[in-house]
């Protein structure tokens, strides 16, 4: 099954490529990791568009991997890197994770308790490659939920993008009969400007 968010962050991806959005200074190769992957829509759609794309899920969970080496085969992607990354852990794979483009994730905050760790492993990866942006789109399930506090702590920002703006506030987007757009945001998280000029020191000492 198909999470919620993802048709919308894969139509994202599909206009990305397709009409000229390249033009915002990344290539038209990109890198992308999945994290919490999933059937990997978004990541299968980016990989079928020409991106690099390394399909993640959690390394406690081989059913899930599974889920990804299975939606590889089915849409003939041999050339996807498939790896279990788990949510606040920096174990080898994350640390060998190539250089990135952008991180997509499809409602990766589901459960409260989980949310930090989300962050804390975003945090390592775009501290890691500066400019990189995390695309994620979630499902609004409850109005106190918020991870304003955490991106503050964790020296990131996020803006939100308009579903309308790249034509998925369609209430059968794709034909599919997931949740309409009154329930689904996107936003695009990067580091906070004061933590990129950190990084861009701590990487000129290296």
């Amino acid at each position: 099954m198909t999470e919620e968010g993802a048709l919308q962050i894969a139509n994202k991806i599909f206009r990305f490529k397709n009409e000229g959005e390249t033009n915002s200074g990344y290539h038209l190769v990109i890198s992308i990791p999945e994290i919490g992957a999933g059937v990997s829509l978004p990541g299968i759609v980016a990989a079928k568009c020409g991106a690099n794309v390394t399909l993640s899920d959690s390394a406690c969970l081989p059913c899930c991997l599974e889920n990804c080496h299975r939606s590889c085969q089915m849409n003939s992607l041999s050339d996807v890197h498939i790896v279990g990354l788990t949510w606040g852990q920096i174990s080898p794979d994350l640390l060998l994770l190539p250089t990135l483009d952008i991180i997509l994730g499809s409602d990766v905050f589901y459960e409260p308790e989980d949310f930090e760790d989300v962050l804390m492993t975003i945090y390592f990866l775009l501290c890691k490659n500066p400019h990189a942006q995390f695309w994620m789109t979630y499902q609004e399930r409850s109005a106190e939920w918020s991870i304003e506090a955490l991106l503050m702590k964790w020296h990131m920002k996020c803006m939100h993008i308009p579903l309308e703006s790249f034509h998925a506030n369609k209430d059968l987007l794709a034909g599919s009969l997931l949740p309409g757009n009154h329930s689904i945001k996107m936003m695009i998280i990067t580091l906070s400007e004061d933590q990129l000029e950190v990084t861009h020191r701590s990487l000129t000492l290296h």
